[in-house]
This record gives structure tokens, sequence and C-alpha cells, in this order.
């Protein structure tokens, strides 16, 4: 009898052994998850843009001459920096450099003639007026005094008239100088000669009405760059003149520029199907323009719509139908789902309004296979 009690308790050990074994080994592993805690910070409401925005120069002239012609001056090149005022290039003008010339002595000659004439014209008017004052004493006749009175006249006539042909010398020689402008281009401001189309001695022509043509000298100002990004129509609503912005660069990875809304435009452009956009323009802080910042840049612009100081909050790719999150249970190293309220959020972190508090691990890997409610789970890291 006792022999049997002890064969049987053998078999049972034997049975306990065996199936504490099948369940070490076909126990579920726990979930791997990656956790960050909740915690008090800044929260801001944003709109982003829809696609790649591009950085372009507060100012940029693309110029050509006001008349065809062929270069006989061409003192700059691309890449270099120039001043307003500086001569970028200029056509063959001496035809009209020597009718400038020719307007000029013709002025001159005129100014000339002009004073002779109004000299004598002013010894006429004298001359006359001594010869009434005589008159009124009888001691001049009346004829001689007639005549000295009608010639003084006539000679103010041609100093009027003098004075005429001076201003329309001056007028003639306006006009040439105009048309010798024509013939050069200046810098309008400061800025870098970003293109040329021409070399010296080809002949460029002006663009023919409604067909353009590439510009002779195109020049950036590089003091003042601005941002042109679309965003959903949905959002354009949301934004207005003097929001502040943050812009980010593929260029300058490492940094995230400032900068507010100068610009949101009037109407919506439909260029994709379901894809209608509003062009905003986003300028970059005066403090922020780099040095080797180049009109062209892609760039990605985050208008900043509401800011939340210090309030509870969780990264938004931890939220699930914005209403729930999973949390790990340190005491019992489970997962557990929680309903939550949340407030205002953008790509980075949503407002916790009720169902957390701080200190509290939410997990962040949601998509995970096996992260579900009373999972077993083991954190194999930890973000902040």
């Amino acid at each position: 009898m006792k022999g049997k009690i002890v064969r049987w308790g053998i078999v049972i050990l034997i049975l306990a052994g065996i199936g504490a074994y099948l369940w070490h080994v076909t126990r579920p592993e726990p979930v791997e998850i990656v956790v960050h805690p909740v915690e008090r910070g800044l929260v801001e409401k944003t709109v982003s843009n829809t696609r790649a925005g591009t950085v372009k120069a507060c100012r940029r002239a693309k110029l050509s001459p006001g008349i065809g012609g062929q270069i006989t001056t061409l003192p700059v090149r691309v890449g270099q920096q120039v001043k307003k005022g500086q001569l970028l290039l200029e056509l063959w003008n001496k035809d009209l450099s020597a009718q400038l010339s020719l307007a000029k002595r013709e002025e001159d000659a005129a100014r000339d003639k002009k004073k002779a004439v109004c000299l004598r014209a002013e010894i006429a008017r004298r001359e006359a007026d001594r010869l009434l004052r005589l008159r009124k004493t009888g001691a001049a006749s009346e004829e001689r005094t007639d005549r000295a009175v009608t010639e003084a006249k006539a000679l103010d006539a041609e100093c009027a008239a003098a004075e005429s042909a001076v201003s329309v010398s001056q007028a003639r020689a306006a006009s040439i100088l105009a048309n010798l402008e024509r013939t050069r281009l200046v810098a309008p401001f400061d800025g870098v000669i970003a293109e040329i189309n021409g070399e010296l001695n080809e002949y460029v022509t002006p663009s023919p009405i409604g067909i353009p043509t590439p510009p002779a000298v195109d020049i950036i100002d590089t003091s003042c760059f601005y941002v042109d990004a679309p965003i959903d129509e949905v959002d354009a609503p949301l934004v207005s003149v003097g929001m502040p912005a943050r812009i980010r660069l593929d260029a300058f990875r490492d940094r995230l520029f400032t900068g507010k809304v100068e610009r949101v435009d009037a109407y919506v452009l439909d260029r994709e199907r379901q894809a209608r956009t509003v062009e905003v323009e986003v300028r970059f802080a005066p403090a922020e323009n780099p040095e080797k910042l180049l009109a062209g840049y892609s760039a990605d612009i985050d208008v900043v719509l509401e800011v939340h100081p210090g309030t509870l909050r969780v990264p938004t790719e931890s939220i699930l139908d914005n209403t729930r999150v999973f949390v790990f249970d340190r005491a019992t190293g489970t997962i557990s789902a929680r309903t939550v309220e949340i407030g205002i959020s953008n790509w980075d972190f949503t407002e916790i309004r009720s169902g957390l508090e701080a200190g509290e691990q939410v997990i962040l890997n949601v998509d995970a296979p096996g992260v579900e409610n009373g999972a077993k789970a083991v954190i194999v890291e930890k973000r902040a």
C-alpha cells in the first residue's frame, strides 16, 4: 500500500513537471514596448504645409534692355555681389551718345543766343523808358518814342522765343538721354547676380508682347528671404497675417528658424484634384537669415495658431482614434487601455485634459503585434 502511494506521487510529480514545462514553452512572450512618460510642457496647435514650400528672395529683378542691340560692356559675372546703381550691361550706343553731345551743344548755343537777345531787349526797354520820360517834357518826338517802345516789345518777344528754344533743346537732350539709358542696365538694389544670358558682342532683343524670353541679367537681393508654401484649404481660415511660424529647411537640418505670416492668398489653387490649397508667405525673422541661405531651397512651415504652456501632454503618436492610449502598469508588468480627453495637438505632442496623470508611462509603438489590453510587456526603450 505504501509503495502504491509512492508510485502515484512520482506520477503526479512527473505530470506536474511536464505541465510546468509545457506552460513555460507555450506561454506568450512579453511584448516589447517603447514608452514615454506623461509630463507637463508646452503644446502648440499648428498648421503645416501640404507640399514642400520654396525659399524666395524678397526682391528679385529679371532685367533686360528696353531696346535691342549689341552688348559692348558686361562688367559683372554670375555670383558677383553688386551695389545699387552699378552698371551691369551696356549695348552699343555711340550713335545716341553723339546725338546727346550734339543736343547739349545746341542747348548751349540756344542759351548763348538767349543771353544776347535778352540783353538787347533790356537795353531797348531802358531806351524806351528814357524816351517816354522825355516825351512828357516835350524833349523827344512822338515818332521816335513809338519806334523805341515797339522795338523794345519786339526784342522782349525775341527773348521769350529764345527761352522757349532753350527749353526745346533741353527736352531734345532729355529724350536722347532717355533712349541712351535704355541701352544700359544698372542694379536696382544691392544683391548678387544669379544669371546672365548673353556675352560680349552678342545681340540681344527685347521680349515680344506675350512671349517671355530669358532675362539678360537676373539679380537677387540676399538680405531678405521668405517661404512661399501651400496649406490645405480647410486650414486657410485659421491662418492670418502676423501669426508666428517656424521654418524647417532640408539644407539646415539641425536648425529651426522663426518667422511670421506676411501674406495669405485671397484665392484657392486647384492644380490637383481633391488637393486644393492656399498659398501662404512666411517671412524669416531679420535675425534668422542664415548667411548661406539660397533662393530656391525647399522648406516646410508650421504656423502657430494656439499655445498652451505647462499643460499635461503625451506624444501624438501614442494616441489612438483621438480617444485612447495604452499605459504600461509597472506594478503588474501589463498593458492597460485608457480612455482620455485630448485638447490641442500637433505632430509632436497632444494635450491631455483627463484620463492620465503625470509620471505614467504611455506606449509609443501602439501598432506593434501583441499590444493590447491585459498583455504582458517588457520595456525595451524609454524616451523623454
